[in-house]
């Protein structure tokens, strides 16, 4: 499999973009969410886009940040499980209607149910980093980012690289 565009090689109005958004994503890192919270929301989004790259890096985050493995091959079925906490449930909630916005527009029922655990302030990080995610899964598909060979750095959540290093 071979990418089709080396983001390394982009001319410099394109490497502007990327670099943009790995801006976004240093802002969210240090918006004080829990990284492992930020984690879950960022391979579920990939899950329903089916972003192979995407779900390479981030169950690679979430067990370098010591999430369970449990809980990692259970997000897909959050809902049947209870491994979840009522306030990342929430958040996986929101995640999937914000991602599947064309579906009910994010109904108010989820609204009502994510406000109970994020303050306005957080629920816009929050729907900051789906957003992005959805920006790097459809960069990342499209483009056809190799899975595989992506390397967690040493979990500290305020340096730690949670963006894709597509193609390189």
């Amino acid at each position: 499999m071979e990418p089709r565009v080396n983001l390394k090689k982009l001319a410099a109005n394109a490497r502007k973009v990327y670099e943009a958004m790995l801006g976004v994503e240093g802002a969210l890192r240090a918006s004080g969410l829990e990284p492992s919270l930020l984690d879950l929301v960022r391979m579920r989004a990939s899950q329903i886009n089916g972003c192979a790259y995407c779900l390479d890096m981030h169950s690679k985050d979430l067990r370098a940040g010591g999430e369970s493995e449990q809980r990692i091959y259970c997000l897909d079925a959050w809902r049947e499980t209870p491994f979840y906490s009522e306030r990342e449930r929430a958040a996986l909630d929101w995640t999937e209607a914000v991602t599947l916005i064309r579906e009910g527009h994010v109904p108010d029922e989820v609204y009502e149910q994510v406000r109970r655990h994020f303050s306005e302030t957080e629920l816009v990080i929050l729907t900051a980093t789906v957003g992005a995610i959805n920006f790097w899964n459809r960069l990342a598909i499209s483009l056809r980012s190799v899975p595989g060979e992506y390397k967690p750095p040493a979990h500290q959540p305020q340096t730690r690289a949670s963006e894709p290093a597509l193609a390189d």
